[in-house]
This record gives C-alpha cells, sequence and structure tokens, in this order.
C-alpha cells in the first residue's frame, strides 16, 4: 500500500489557532505507528491524525510543565479557629500508565489536617492534575500529591486516597472490565493515630 504523505504535510506540523507546531520527527513517529498497526497514514481519515494525535499528548502530558507545589503557596492564616479535618472529595482525574501509555481514569479523595493555615480548595484539585496529567504508576502518583501537600503546607496530617481503572488492564492483556486499583498514603496524625485515620476514611466513604 502506497504511503502518498510519507512527508509530513502542512496540516500536521503548522499551528492551527493556538495549537502549538508539531514538531516533524513527532508527526512522522505517530504515521510510523500507523503503518505498524496495518493502516495507511496517507488515506483521507488519517491525513490529519498524526497533528491531532500530537495535540492531544500533550495536553495528556502538560504537568511536566507545572510544577504541582506553586499552587500551594498562596495560604490563609484567618479561619476562624477552625482546626478540623479538610477534605475534597471525589476529584476526578485521567492519567497515563508509564508502562503502556494506556489510559488510567479515576477518582481522588484528598484530605489534610491543618496546622495554623488553610489553602484554596481548588488548589488541592490543581496539585493532582499537575502530576496526573505525566505518565505515571498510581502508587507513585498518590504518594506524589500527598507529599507535595506534606513538605509545603506543614499540616497535622495527610490523607490521600486514589480509586482508578487502567485501561493496560481492562482494555487489553487479562481484559477485566470494571475492576478499579486503589492506593492511599496517610501522613502525620493519620498514620500515627487510629482513631484521627477513622475519622477521616469515614468522611471519604472508605
Amino acid at each position: 500500500m502506497t504511503d502518498q504523505h510519507h512527508a509530513p504535510d502542512e496540516g500536521a506540523t503548522a499551528a492551527t489557532g493556538d495549537a502549538p507546531v508539531v514538531p516533524i520527527e513527532v508527526a512522522e513517529a505517530i504515521r510510523t505507528l500507523i503503518r505498524w498497526a496495518g493502516d495507511d497514514p496517507g488515506r483521507e481519515g488519517l491525513i490529519d491524525t498524526p497533528r491531532r494525535v500530537a495535540k492531544a499528548w500533550k495536553e495528556y502530558c502538560a504537568g511536566y510543565a507545572d510544577d504541582p507545589a506553586r499552587h500551594l503557596s498562596r495560604v490563609f492564616e484567618e479561619v476562624g479557629g477552625y482546626d478540623e479535618i479538610v477534605l475534597l472529595k471525589d476529584i476526578p482525574f485521567q492519567s497515563h500508565c508509564e508502562h503502556h501509555m494506556a489510559p488510567i481514569i479515576g477518582k481522588a479523595h484528598i484530605a489534610y489536617l491543618p496546622r495554623d493555615h488553610v489553602v484554596g480548595i481548588s488548589k488541592l484539585a490543581r496539585v493532582l492534575h499537575g502530576f496526573a496529567r505525566r505518565l505515571q504508576v498510581q502508587e507513585r502518583l498518590t504518594a506524589e500529591v500527598a507529599d507535595c501537600i506534606w513538605d509545603n503546607l506543614k499540616p497535622q496530617g495527610v490523607a490521600v486516597v486514589i480509586e482508578a481503572s487502567h485501561a493496560c488492564m481492562t482494555a487489553r492483556g487479562v481484559r477485566t472490565p470494571g475492576v478499579s486499583m486503589v492506593t492511599s498514603r496517610m501522613m502525620g496524625v493519620f498514620r500515627e493515630d487510629d482513631r484521627s485515620r477513622k475519622e477521616v476514611l469515614a468522611l471519604m466513604g472508605c
């Protein structure tokens, strides 16, 4: 089958609106993958696929250009005497596993027990997305989110629980759809004190 678009076409490398220019070698690598899979990157439906795929992966991996810790730099010390758990539940996220580059789709519960200040609650989600939008393994993602909050907010405790489905397991290999993986990291009082750990897990619904 002749590939009429072996040389990078303008649509695959030129910027479109705010989209970045796709390097020639990136577009050609995607064409090579399409050929290897058994299709023709020169056919009508695939001509612009290299640009689209490259743009999508730039978005999937936007976390490499983000420093999640920066989202925790602004804190609020006037909390009206509040000294109980702060919890953000059911935060949806997407990532990709570093082994097969397959989607990881799940939700996270992130909690901390303030010491003397808090952050805007959306910042916890931003920390999660900063680490999730990279090639990941769920265990490391869980630890990175917890460690970032612990190191930057200096709270009394941090608890992170992540539940996710991995396409590398549900759509290939053992092919077990509906299976999810759960990971957790407890730090400070949530690790050292059974009562505090039970309280935060109950609030999370775990």
